[in-house]
């Protein structure tokens, strides 16, 4: 007869139950086991991260200050930037200076007298030669069938032709006086714009006309240089800077005084405006106090990172995840150790941070004095500069120590690659708990359904045995 392998029919156990908690209770310890281990690991792992992200942000704001170029950053000021715009960077020199626009540089534009009915209209055959005075230079050609449109395209496409556009202006036709037939008809103009201001990048037009005639109107000759109007001549910007005059083919003059660049914006001959550069000490500064709020960010999270919760029940309740980790207090030793320690490449009056108003208090926490610093700046700006980024500079050592620690193969990096080989294994583990838990369990279902079936039969044939005796 068939048996119910759930709950024995024959014995009245829930077997199923009762080999699932037989093979739960056996498996359990070692499970638990690996659950622990898991979740250390995963919790240092963490910790590992978190300190190694810290570390990481810390670093890219030494590197502000490793760079010494922060201490030749300098600001502009002018009294009109109407006038001209004033930048400095690396190389620039403090001070004032007078500067008048007397001219801005121009480009050169000029309009063909030539009027054409539209721009399909044809405009003759022969050769356009455009030239510069520094020497460039490029030909087009007409032909019979060659149209206003397809001049000015062939100018613009032409191999060689780095200087000039052409363009076209449908306008009024210009009357010769009131008995003129074309009065009041929109006729088309060829229009050519050097590129580039300043006299270099003039140009002229010469070339040769078909019709034998090179300097009438009719034809390609039109648009020689003889029968053009001049809409704005090439010209170059003069500037003078304390009385000094200098003259440049741009309106951007970048070496006049060096690491000062002029933006011209207009002309005020006969006046002058002022242009103030100085050391920008609000960008120091700020950058200054990014590093003490850096450091200062860095220590908070090795402190959480290593704090004692306080837990009297063993369970670590409120522990940092690396407390009482060595690399933990390796790294916030050699930091603070960095950061105080004097600096024997600096130049000047000052070699420590402590000197120029940065100073470590008892519990750790960095402050910035800001008037020490500006008055640090404003006597010797090259020694706090070489406290910071000279050889022995503290960004320099501080940028050093932390490549050390966050490098590939290091030993932050070492212990996240072991624990994740750690965390992998007990995975593994885990697997092969879990699926030894599974057979064993079989194992006992299969035991005690055979117990079962036969606990059944021994009450079948009891029951008939008191059947029979009754019937006697």
């Amino acid at each position: 007869m068939g048996i119910v392998s759930s709950t024995g029919i024959g014995s009245g156990i829930d077997i199923q139950s009762l080999a699932t908690q037989l093979a739960s209770a056996e498996a359990q310890p070692a499970l638990n086991s690996i659950s622990r281990k898991t979740s250390s690991a995963n919790a240092l792992l963490s910790g590992l991260g978190t300190l190694k992200s810290a570390l990481s942000d810390f670093s890219n704001i030494v590197a502000k200050l490793k760079d010494g170029n922060l201490f030749k950053t300098f600001k502009t000021s002018s009294s009109d930037e109407t006038v001209l715009k004033a930048t400095a960077a690396s190389g620039a020199v403090s001070g004032s200076y007078a500067v008048e626009v007397v001219q801005l540089a121009k480009a050169q534009k000029s309009i063909a007298v030539s009027e054409f009915s539209n721009s399909s209209a044809l405009v003759g055959s022969g050769t356009l030669t455009f030239d510069t005075p520094s020497g460039s230079t490029f030909s087009v050609t007409a032909d019979n069938t060659t149209t206003l449109e397809g001049l000015r395209d062939a100018i613009n496409q032409a191999s060689g032709n780095s200087f000039v556009t052409a363009s076209i202006v449908n306008v009024d036709h210009v009357s010769t006086g009131p008995s003129d037939p074309d009065n009041g008809k929109t006729v088309s103009k060829l229009v050519f714009t050097a590129k580039d201001v300043g006299t270099n990048n003039g140009f002229t037009v010469t070339g040769s006309d078909d019709d034998g005639n090179d300097a009438d109107l009719s034809g390609i000759s039109g648009f020689f240089s003889g029968n053009l109007q001049s809409l704005s001549d090439p010209l170059d910007a003069i500037i003078k800077v304390d009385q000094q005059t200098a003259t440049r083919s741009s309106n951007i003059i970048s070496d006049v005084l060096p690491g000062v660049t002029f933006d011209l914006q207009g002309s005020n001959a006969g006046e002058t405006v002022d242009v103030q550069i100085g050391l920008d000490e609000e960008a120091v500064k700020t950058t200054v106090q990014e590093f003490v709020d850096g450091y200062n960010k860095l220590r908070t999270t090795t402190k959480n990172l290593g704090k004692y919760g306080g837990s009297t029940d063993g369970s670590g309740t409120g522990n940092g995840a690396l407390l009482g980790d060595s690399t933990l207090r390796l790294i916030t030793g050699q930091i603070r150790q960095t950061a105080t320690a004097t600096v024997s490449s600096a130049s000047g009056s000052y070699n420590s941070l402590a000197m120029i108003g940065i100073s470590i208090d008892k519990d750790g926490v960095m402050s910035l004095d800001s008037a020490t610093l500006t008055e640090a700046l404003a006597a010797d700006i090259e020694s706090v500069s070489d406290v910071f980024s000279s050889e022995d500079g503290i960004s320099t050592r501080m940028d050093s120590r932390l490549d050390f620690f966050l490098q590939s193969g290091g030993s932050l990096d070492t212990r996240q690659n072991s624990l994740k080989k750690q965390i992998s294994a007990l995975s593994d583990r885990k697997l092969d708990v879990e699926e030894r838990q599974a057979n064993f369990q079989a194992i006992l279902l299969k035991q005690f359904t055979a117990m079962d079936v036969t606990v059944g039969t021994l009450n079948t044939t009891s029951t008939f045995l008191s059947d029979w005796i009754s019937n006697l």
